[in-house]
């Protein structure tokens, strides 16, 4: 068969339509992913880092700081709070996510 030139145009669009979607998707899989890990590091630092007394109450405040200066987006202290909820609700998401992220140059680290 033929392609005509609608055809193909309707073809580029579908295409575009479908990966645009796949792409976001991940984005969001990814985000998520993130701010899950945040959430992980904060609590392993809680309950292992070496400095914990030090930081205290104040943690979330001047991880809010250093991350921003660091041009990390969503860092603000109650998004790092809420990242640490989201953790210590799922602490088992890890087990639960596709093989894409064993690929992912992110390790899960102890403090």
């Amino acid at each position: 068969d033929k392609m005509n030139f609608k055809l193909l145009i309707g073809t580029f669009q579908k295409t575009h339509e479908a990966l645009q979607k796949s792409a976001v998707n991940a984005v969001n899989t990814h985000i998520t992913f993130r701010n899950w890990l945040f959430g992980y590091y904060i609590v392993n630092f809680e309950q292992n880092g070496d400095d914990k007394a030090v930081y205290g109450d104040k943690l979330l405040e001047k991880l809010e700081v250093k991350l921003t200066k660091l041009k990390l987006k969503s860092v603000t202290a109650a998004e790092l709070s809420r990242y640490r909820k989201f953790y210590l609700t799922y602490p088992s998401i890890l087990g639960t996510v596709s093989q894409e992220f064993n690929s992912m140059p992110v390790r899960l680290v102890a403090f």
